[in-house]
């Protein structure tokens, strides 16, 4: 390793060494420094699922608690997350070839009517940077491009956005569709954006509100184990 904090060379460094130094370049939002370390683990015979785990998502974890604890802003946490896509385009296809799992899958999109995006953009960061497989289907969409995302990629999770208060109760027209279609149990419901609350989000039979990208991945995370949980039980 050498001698001067901005001269490390990270072949240099061993594993674990690396492997944290990778923590510290995503929080860093450094794309070059990630795309370089995920590089060399592979080189070094490690697989493209552990590499993901502890390199990507770990440093992942501690920018979305940074971002919970209100230590990390926006602007930083978007530089993150552009830095662990370019860790995960390395690693999507070797993930593919190996058949590797997902802890799970997410269609999100805006509601009709609402053409604000930069909320769900954040979720589908933050949600691709905890190992999830994302859909984004952006925004102002009607009831039929949900049925139609959920159709086309199976999603364990439905998340929907609203930054208006005037779109916010088109939610529940996409919820109601769904029981009408017999496929609202099938699906966990998360929403989310800057007027709702937990009330709303009870009130149109939603399964949580989040009031963040980084509640949005806590949420998602554990009600996914409990979906685990139940399937391993039945």
């Amino acid at each position: 390793m050498a001698d001067d904090d901005d001269d490390i060379v990270l072949s240099e460094l061993d594993d674990e060494e690396l492997v944290l130094q990778m923590h510290d370049d995503l929080y860093d939002g450094l794309k070059e420094e990630i795309e370089e370390g995920t590089n060399i683990l592979l080189a070094r015979g490690w697989e493209p699922y552990r590499v993901l785990t502890e390199a990507l998502v770990g440093g992942m974890t501690i920018v979305g608690k940074d971002f919970r604890d209100g230590i990390l802003f926006v602007p930083e946490v978007l530089l993150a997350a552009n830095a662990m896509k370019a860790g995960m385009a390395i690693l999507k296809p070797l993930l593919a070839e190996t058949g590797a799992p997902t802890i799970g899958k997410m269609v999100i999109g805006t509601v009709k009517g609402d053409i604000h995006d930069i909320g769900q953009n954040l979720v589908t960061m933050m949600m691709e940077g905890a190992g999830f497989e994302v859909l984004n289907i952006g925004i102002n969409n009607p009831v039929e491009s949900y049925f139609e995302a959920l159709d086309d990629f199976k999603p364990d999770i439905l998340g929907m956005s609203a930054l208006l208060t005037t779109t916010m109760p088109y939610m529940k027209v996409v919820i109601d569709a769904m029981v009408e279609q017999g496929i609202r149990d099938d699906y966990i419901i998360l929403v989310g954006g800057a007027p709702l609350n937990e009330e709303f989000g009870k009130a149109i039979g939603a399964d949580g509100y989040c009031r963040d990208a980084a509640v949005a991945v806590e949420m998602a995370k554990e009600m996914m184990a409990r979906k685990h949980n139940r399937a391993a039980a039945g």
